[in-house]
């Protein structure tokens, strides 16, 4: 069996990983890869965010499944194309990706289908959008309605930096992603986060999770695309964790109601409000560095569950996950989520992987020209321990951070730490 998987990120080390363990045993191509993937499988170089290149490489060497990691490829049609050469592809085709593709698109749906979310104001100029900041007062949040790599978001304590947001906006520093903006109310609460497979009937929820998105330590500075995550996540009881999945079963039945199949992984990022849950946001694929703590959790073989979401018979198997608990600490260079240097030396990881229950997921790393590991993005290293409980994982993981090293390396000392102490109270 052969599996492409698209991107070169943690969360594609992490699928790769889990696909690797597979008894199916599938000889594996990663486009393009990373430092980690390449000791898994084959790296290719592909334009892999262009959907005609990568269906290019496939009819010349023929795959039996892809697995799409990024939003960007799906949301301009990697998966019909694909569809189109006959290729089972793991992800959502380009109409169903507009719930991460655009906001406004997914706040509307919403809307249709009666699921809970935050108001929201579409605002098509700065005008508008500070109108709209003045009319709904702090706190508040502005969204960039496209793609921004998780860092189009600005939760506003007052007006002026909401203007000011809005205003990067227009100035194109999220470039096309932040041509439209909406202007949404501030929902209290703590985040969590739900994934599904789905075949477009069939919904099967994952574990909750927990990302950290700042990027200093109690929840300070700028916002990133996660700098650690965790789960079991200790203060979602099973009536919340209930009606996250109905929401997310909702959603299904709605895009099915709409003409709008759904194959692939459902990601709901909700508000746990006084109200209840509240979709704060859509991703229409494996959220990174979700990923990292939850397939470590799959005990259910991944290349039988994703066939299944291709082949639409998901209703025909049960999904198993373990009762651990996973911690994952992102190690990320000097100066992220703003300019950073890249090529720099990493040292320890071996050291870090021989503690028990500890794996390093490689994020922004490749090989050098001497075969060393060098990093090359601003998330580098995804540094994940799995134990019995929490503040087990949690130890685990920031005994193996210390033995990785490179220069300028940052990371926040405080991830999971509250949800290890409310398990360790309950």
């Amino acid at each position: 069996m052969r599996i492409l998987i698209i991107g070169g990120g943690g969360r594609e080390h992490a699928i790769g990983v889990a696909l690797s363990r597979s008894a199916h045993s599938p000889d594996l191509f990663f486009a393009p890869g990373n430092g980690g993937t390449a000791a898994l499988g084959v790296n290719v170089t592909i334009e892999y965010e262009d959907p005609g290149a990568v269906a290019f490489w496939v009819e010349r060497n023929p795959v039996d499944l892809v697995v799409v990691g990024p939003e960007a490829p799906l949301v301009t049609g990697m998966a019909d194309i694909l569809a189109l050469d006959g290729v089972p592809v793991f992800g959502p085709r380009a109409a169903a990706a507009e719930l991460e593709g655009s906001k406004w698109f997914a706040k509307r749906f919403m809307d249709r289908h009666g699921i809970p979310t935050a108001s929201a104001t579409y605002c098509e100029n700065e005008a508008d959008a500070v109108a709209a900041i003045e009319t709904l007062g702090a706190p508040l949040v502005v969204k960039a309605d496209g793609l921004a790599a998780g860092k189009g978001v600005s939760v506003s304590q007052d007006e002026e930096s909401a203007r000011i947001f809005a205003k990067q906006c227009f100035e194109g520093d999220f470039g096309e992603a932040g041509y439209v903006v909406l202007v949404e109310e501030y929902l209290e609460g703590p985040e969590c986060s739900l994934l599904a497979f789905t075949d477009g009937t069939t919904v099967r929820p994952m574990a909750p999770a927990r990302d950290h998105k700042r990027a200093q330590d109690n929840d300070e500075g700028p916002n990133t695309g996660g700098m650690g995550v965790y789960s079991p996540v200790p203060d979602v009881d099973a009536a919340t964790e209930a009606a996250m999945v109905d929401i997310l079963e909702r959603t299904v039945a709605g895009l099915a109601e709409e003409g709008i199949p759904y194959r692939g992984v459902l990601y709901g990022g909700f508000v746990l409000t006084a109200e209840g849950p509240k979709v704060l946001e859509y991703n229409v694929r494996f959220g990174d560095p979700e990923t990292q703590v939850l397939l470590p959790r799959l005990k259910t073989d991944l290349v039988n569950a994703m066939l299944a979401v291709t082949q639409g018979t998901l209703g025909d198997i049960e999904l198993e996950w373990s009762d651990d608990s996973v911690v994952s600490v992102v190690l990320a260079s000097g100066g992220y989520p703003d300019k950073y240097e890249s090529g720099k030396a990493i040292t320890g990881i071996e050291d870090a992987e021989a503690l028990e229950g500890v794996t390093v997921y490689h994020a922004g790393t490749e090989r050098g020209d001497n075969g060393a590991i060098v990093t090359s993005g601003g998330r580098v290293l995804n540094v994940t321990a799995t134990a019995p409980t929490l503040g087990q994982a949690r130890e685990r993981a920031y005994e193996a951070v210390s033995r990785i090293s490179f220069e300028g390396m940052q990371y926040r000392t405080d991830i999971a730490r509250s949800a290890a102490e409310t398990a360790e109270g309950a």
